[in-house]
């Protein structure tokens, strides 16, 4: 055998023995990945998280643990403070495969030099591994372990997804875990946006976080973070000519409590969706701090029992913005647990402007129809005013704006009270009769129960000329859509919205801006509220004490309005002029009446009374629910029998030209759409008919 083929021979076997080494080695770690796999399952033990319409942090819950341990992904953070991390704690991140030899011979070299551990070498997959499997000894087994850890968990991960992990898990003290917790904790705001020096703290926290906590041991915490600092300008990161600015300044001396805005709503939907990890409102952050600081001063205006809740609405979108179900959670005195937006309590006259809506609607009345407030008895039942007090002929347009009962009671006579509850669950509003009850005359006056998320809803649907608007809560109520159909006419709605836009402002109003808006009381003193809306927001104001216990003298006027005005004035949004006139509408004054429509004739006052063989009026034609193709050129006909003559013709609300003596009338449709006809007789019987408008109208 020739002498070179020996080295050969030799080099061959060195060769395959090392490479059945890596084979076998291969094998090994790939056998132990599958029988002792990482706990994967610990990186998903995050906080629950609740967020604005934006995705702005309203509130965080505690995890399992205890802990405030916020998902961070590392590109959500400063990029000076991941730059700094990977800096400062491994050089070469991006580089290894979990575990750094050059890291590892750095650290035994200390080692044996010093007799005692300087650095551990650890990569920053290795401290994610330590952080998955907490372990209270420093040993080589365990550093062992967090380097198969580190290995493994490099197999299943990209380095940006094992930065994320660390940023989410690396303890700051206390239950505080994660840059995100301490970011919030110690600086009031999310790391997306941090000074040098504060991301400095952050990077030095974790080395020993118990005894660096800067509201424990502030002195400790600055001299660390400023040993940060020197190390990354030496590394060349922090420009030298800084370094002494910077180390000057103070770290921050408390801990700030985690956000805990509109904390009834995110724990409804919590409770709802217990699974879920995040969960996003369509609450506006900023509108939602301003209102709760209203309600906390307005809470502290009053009694230590009397609470306030409220909720603001986006007009355009239903979108809630903002949400208190009680000036401050955590308030023993006041029951601030519980969520008094969703407590059915009487509204007291809140619905009066849902009668007068539907006395609108059927052509019954005008805002400047005259009405009498005097004493009245229907069926036994006396309703008196407030203030006990009567005025005698009133207009319709007075009688709501001053809240009076009987001209209220008068007018749900005429329409009925259960047309009045219809109306009200096609508004949205779930109205509670007493035991054994149904509707009657009292709920006109608030003898019904009802919840200030409904009645907020049903205001929205005034505010938007008699559309219904779903309220959306959260994110899961983003498909919830509005019937094509409008609840209540256009021009009624509008009708009652400019009456609630007159109404007399409380003396100490925050804002002069026109506000549509309704007070109402319960009976005894109980409840106290305020509903307006301007022409992009509605905010409904609830206030007495949960455990429904009287305040004597707390009316909606004197309590719940001056909040009303407040939250308008300090929501943070502008105030938008209330809606125009639906197309069509137009304020009448009273000599501008048909005769018919001068005086309401339901008000006790000698009428003409019609023979028994005489027939009400009904409307042939259109036929109600009935679709009407148009052209420009045409007009539509209108049919009717029975009723006493002359007969005065009503489209939306407005009376259309001339007195009827026959039974037959026309009328040019302004525009397509939905449209309501209404007829009334010489006595004031009336019927309504509603049709669709297809096609090109004059």
């Amino acid at each position: 055998m020739p002498a070179q083929a020996q080295p050969n021979r030799h080099r061959i076997k060195w060769l395959a023995a090392g490479l059945a080494v890596l084979v076998a080695g291969t094998i090994g770690l790939d056998l132990t990945d599958k029988a002792f796999p990482p706990p994967m399952q610990s990186l998903a033990q995050h906080s629950v998280e609740v967020s604005d319409r934006h995705g702005a942090l309203l509130r965080v819950f505690a995890n399992e643990e205890g802990r405030w341990r916020l998902r961070t992904r590392a590109g959500e953070v400063d990029p000076t403070l991941s730059r700094m991390i990977i800096t400062y704690e491994d050089k070469r991140f991006h580089r290894h495969a979990g575990v750094d030899p050059l890291a590892m011979i750095r650290a035994g070299w200390q080692w044996l030099r010093h007799g005692r551990i300087v650095s551990g070498g650890s990569t920053l997959t290795m401290q994610l591994a330590r952080l998955m499997e907490p372990r209270a000894e420093r040993s080589i087994p365990a550093k062992l372990r967090q380097m198969m850890r580190a290995l493994q968990l490099e197999r299943r991960l990209n380095k940006t997804e094992i930065l994320s992990h660390y940023l989410t898990l690396a303890p700051y003290g206390g239950n505080l875990e994660g840059v995100r917790a301490a970011s919030l904790a110690y600086f009031g705001r999310e790391p997306s946006r941090l000074s040098t020096e504060e991301a400095a703290l952050l990077v030095a926290l974790p080395q020993r976080p118990e005894h660096r906590r800067p509201d424990r041991y502030h002195d400790n915490a600055m001299a660390a973070r400023n040993r940060v600092l020197v190390r990354l300008t030496d590394d060349g990161i922090i420009p030298a000519s800084t370094l002494g600015v910077l180390t000057a300044r103070a770290v921050p001396k408390r801990r700030q409590p985690l956000p805990a805005l509109a904390a009834h709503l995110s724990d409804r939907v919590r409770n709802a969706h217990p699974v879920k990890m995040h969960h996003q409102l369509r609450i506006d952050r900023d509108v939602q701090a301003r209102l709760e600081r209203v309600a906390v001063n307005a809470a502290g205006r009053h009694g230590p029992k009397q609470g306030v809740a409220m909720m603001a609405v986006d007009l355009a979108s239903g979108d809630v913005i903002a949400h208190i179900g009680a000036a401050d959670f955590t308030d023993h005195a006041r029951a601030g647990w519980l969520d008094m937006t969703q407590v059915p309590r009487s509204p007291g006259s809140a619905l009066k402007p849902f009668i007068y809506g539907l006395v609108f609607a059927e052509g019954l009345a005008l805002p400047e129809t005259i009405i009498s407030d005097r004493p009245a008895d229907f069926a036994g039942y006396r309703p008196e005013n407030f203030d006990s007090a009567y005025r005698g002929d009133v207009t319709v347009r007075s009688a709501l704006q001053l809240s009076l009962n009987v001209p209220a009671v008068r007018l749900l006579d005429a329409v009925g009270p259960q047309r009045l509850a219809t109306l009200l669950e096609r508004s949205g509003l779930s109205p509670r009769f007493p035991d054994g009850k149904g509707a009657g005359l009292a709920m006109g006056l608030g003898g019904v129960g009802v919840t200030l998320d409904d009645l907020v809803a049903a205001y929205a649907m005034l505010a938007r000329h008699g559309q219904l608007l779903p309220l959306r809560h959260s994110r899961a109520d983003a498909e919830r859509q509005a019937p094509a159909n409008p609840v209540l006419s256009a021009n009624a709605a509008w009708l009652v919205a400019d009456i609630l836009a007159g109404a007399a402002r409380p003396a100490d109003a925050a804002t002069g801006a026109t506000i549509a808006y309704k007070t109402g009381t319960s009976y005894g003193f109980r409840d106290a509220w305020a509903i307006g809306f301007d022409g992009a927001t509605v905010i409904g104001v609830w206030t007495g004490r949960a455990d429904n216990a009287p305040l004597p003298g707390m009316t909606g006027l004197n309590a719940a309005a001056p909040i009303l005005f407040e939250a308008f004035a300090h929501s943070g949004r502008e105030i938008a002029p209330i809606r125009p006139p639906p197309k069509g509408t137009v304020r009448l004054s009273r000599a501008d009446l048909p005769p018919t429509m001068r005086r309401f004739v339901g008000d006790g006052l000698p009428v003409s009374t019609p023979s028994s063989a005489e027939q009400q009026p009904s409307i042939l034609y259109p036929v109600g629910g009935s679709s009407v193709e148009m052209s420009a050129s045409t007009v539509l006909p209108l049919k009717l029998q029975g009723g006493r003559p002359p007969f005065r013709w009503l489209a939306n609300g407005a009376p259309l030209t001339g007195v009827a003596r026959t039974r037959r009338h026309q009328w040019a449709p302004e525009g397509p759409g939905y449209a309501t006809l209404t007829v009334i007789d010489a006595i004031g019987r009336s019927d309504s008919v509603s049709v669709f408008i297809e096609g090109q109208a004059n």
